[in-house]
């Protein structure tokens, strides 16, 4: 069957298009539509071509940059910049605390609300020792599913009311998405919060609790992976890391290596 349109037609159908073009993309456009994030995420990647050099990651320091973002510091000198995820406390923070005072580094503890409920006394250690303590959520959702800006900010001041309702403090406004989890607008809302958001450039798989690394499997990728600028992510749940820490920071620090801290950046 052949359908014959006259020019009346043909114009009212083609501004039907039109007006159905400019709906999705008015309902879609999140410049348009600012409540609502964006749905596109990234997980967190890094691409190693050579050892004791920078890693690429998948969203460019250029990028991240832009939306006061970061995953390593641009330079030839040997500094490391250390930092730890925790949600919960399984015997393992004293050790690594105990360890950093040791060498005198001070790192930053990435917590959320459940570590900070249940160890107020471990987060007043971090806090006494000169430790930074970051926002890694109150619940530890993935960020970039979550559909309004109100949600997720919500999140993240939660987690600063717990922090202040055990220290007195406020929270230094540093940021590290659970699970490395992000879409653009997460980054443009954390900063608008005032917040730096810092993923990493070297890590290894030591969160399964009941499938540690061994010593020589953690050696052989923080010490091989090891670069100038480094942000390292390590677990303080790990097992591994409890009883590896002393030793690592000796021959990082025979590697010559020195130590700051996120508030440096």
């Amino acid at each position: 069957m052949i359908f014959v349109f006259t020019k009346k037609q043909l114009k009212i159908t083609a501004f039907a298009l039109s007006f159905a073009l400019v709906a999705c993309f008015t309902a879609f456009n999140p410049d348009l539509n600012s409540n609502i994030l964006t749905t596109s995420k990234n997980d967190w990647g890094l691409s190693y071509r050579e050892n004791g050099a920078q890693p690429e990651g998948n969203a460019t320091a250029e990028f991240l940059k832009e939306h006061n973002a970061y995953y390593c510091v641009p330079t030839d000198e040997k500094v490391i910049y250390l930092t730890f995820d925790a949600g919960y406390d399984n015997g393992n923070t004293t050790p690594i605390l105990d360890a950093l005072k040791k060498h005198n580094v001070k790192s930053t503890f990435f917590l959320v609300g459940n570590f900070i409920e249940k160890n107020p006394d471990l987060v007043k250690r971090m806090v006494d020792e000169g430790h930074i303590v970051g926002n890694h959520t109150k619940n530890h959702p993935d960020m970039s599913k979550i559909a309004t800006a109100e949600e997720f900010a919500k999140e993240i001041a939660a987690l600063e009311n717990d922090y202040k309702a055990v220290t007195g403090k406020e929270l230094l406004k540093v940021y590290r998405p659970p699970q490395g989890k992000f879409n653009e607008e997460n980054l443009k809302l954390a900063n608008s919060m005032g917040y730096k958001t810092f993923f990493w450039s070297l890590a290894y798989v030591d969160w399964y609790e009941n499938k540690q690394p061994t010593k020589e499997e953690a050696f052989s990728k923080l010490l091989t992976r090891i670069h100038p600028g480094a942000i390292v992510l390590l677990h303080s749940t790990s097992k591994t890391n409890a009883e590896i820490l002393d030793e690592l920071l000796t021959k990082w620090e025979e590697m010559g290596y020195t130590f700051k801290n996120l508030d440096s950046i």
